[in-house]
């Protein structure tokens, strides 16, 4: 297992090596397998970005996060109304979100997502969508999905689906369905293959939604 001081590096270095941050913007320190992020990031993309790059690193089993985002002097300043309509466009433009389909709320910078979609990736798209935009601090996804088949959820397709992925087939997974909900359950070795398990479920026909419980222990 690594020490605090390796895992912190380990973390530092991830961060220097992805090029839409600024490694020297943000702190972090480690405790027991936890990263604690802090510092200032020029948007809420970024503050994103931050935390995902710490979720792949081996050895974090979670994170803390406290960046907080600051504009730069020379931004104008957008209200609630601009952001609202570079939403409307930036889901419109969006292939993968139907027309329509998502709508959006804006409160001092913060986005809230409501709607029903069919599938996650469109709702994960519509995230994606407008968190890159300027002036958004936040976004809270309360997108529902509901299957356009009414068909319960299939236990042995996600578990065949988990097995033939490589980066989770060796892990300790276990799957239950009751109708349209799925549990995963057990351990694996990162954070990364959390976040792989619940993809790889969601993907299946019927999930309307995925709990998942799995637990980082690395080893």
């Amino acid at each position: 297992m690594k020490t605090d001081t390796q895992l912190q590096q380990d973390v530092m270095a991830e961060l220097k090596w992805e090029p839409t941050l600024n490694a020297s913007q943000i702190g972090v320190a480690a405790k027991d397998g936890v990263i604690t992020l802090t510092g200032t990031v020029d948007g809420y993309a970024k503050k994103s970005e931050a935390e995902d790059a710490v979720k792949r690193v081996a050895g974090v089993t979670a994170v803390v996060e406290k960046i907080e985002i600051k504009y730069p002097n020379n931004w104008a300043k957008k209200d609630d109304n601009d952001i609202a309509a570079e939403i409307v466009n930036a889901l419109k433009w969006n292939w993968e979100v139907p027309s329509s389909k998502v709508k959006a709320k804006v409160e001092k910078g913060w986005v809230t997502l409501e709607g029903e979609l069919s599938w996650k990736f469109q709702s994960d798209a519509a995230v994606k969508a407008v968190k890159s935009l300027e002036g958004v601090a936040g976004v809270s996804n309360n997108i529902k999905i509901k299957s356009p088949t009414d068909d319960a959820i299939e236990k042995a397709d996600i578990e065949s689906a988990l097995g033939r992925n490589w980066s989770v087939s060796d892990q300790d997974i276990q799957v239950k369905v009751s109708g349209h909900k799925a549990t995963l359950t057990g351990t694996v070795d990162s954070w990364y293959q959390k976040d792989e398990a619940s993809r790889i479920a969601w993907n299946a026909p019927g999930v309307w939604n995925v709990a998942n419980e799995l637990l980082v222990e690395y080893e």
